[in-house]
């Protein structure tokens, strides 16, 4: 039976990062993939036309490589998500949430080093109580590659995989992907290479006993 899917990113190639292989795995399966960006990049925050309008032809591009039914962007101005920022974040995303009625919520760690992933975990999650969303059944954090690493090693902040997903089939299609987003990617050491892409995929399949995985720590899972 097809589930609805909700992806949520702070900024364009979370997604990829964290739950691409999944994502297509779901595409595969015939659930209903639903993307939600919460920011958006604007000239007057120092971002280039040129970049503006190569940014919303990747959006585009990936949305159809992954099959999104649809894709929800918040106008919020990259790297300026704050926790003021909940008192308006938290009652647009119920809105998509009540339209898209998710089964599975994929959501960035809580913990990673970018404040924008932060804030929108806390958002994403005041979203998630069961006696308004009834639907919802699974809620997972993602890792995303230059954040989820980098922040601070304390033992609060720690991402804790417990779920892993195999994408032995999908991580050539995962690192072609990834390749739209030409202004992400570095060459390794840098943390977002093609390379250091498939290392942490090729880590996660030894812990599951495949050849590639995608981890996620479990936050919620209800069985009805």
């Amino acid at each position: 039976m097809s589930k609805n899917v909700i992806i949520i990113s702070a900024h364009p190639d979370d997604e990829i990062l964290g739950v691409g292989g999944t994502l297509l795995k779901h595409k595969m399966n015939g659930d209903s993939i639903y993307w939600l960006i919460t920011t958006t990049a604007y000239e007057k925050d120092g971002f280039s036309e040129e970049f503006l309008k190569s940014r919303q032809e990747e959006i585009k591009q990936v949305a159809k490589e992954l099959g999104i039914v649809k894709t929800f962007i918040l106008p919020y101005p990259t790297m300026a998500l704050s926790s003021s920022s909940l008192i308006t974040m938290v009652p647009e995303i119920s809105k998509i949430f009540t339209e898209v009625e998710p089964e599975v919520i994929y959501c960035l760690n809580r913990s990673d080093a970018h404040s924008d992933h932060r804030v929108t975990f806390n958002a994403v999650m005041a979203c998630t109580k069961s006696f308004r969303y009834p639907y919802i059944k699974k809620v997972y954090m993602y890792e995303c590659l230059s954040e989820t690493e980098f922040a601070p090693v304390l033992a609060e902040k720690a991402f804790l995989p417990n779920h892993y997903v195999d994408i032995s089939d999908y991580m050539e299609d995962k690192l072609r992907i990834m390749g739209i987003y030409k202004s992400e990617l570095g060459i390794h050491p840098f943390p977002r290479s093609l390379k250091n892409i498939e290392a942490l995929a090729t880590y996660r399949g030894a812990s599951a006993g495949v050849i590639y995985a995608e981890a996620f720590q479990l936050v919620k899972s209800i069985d009805k």
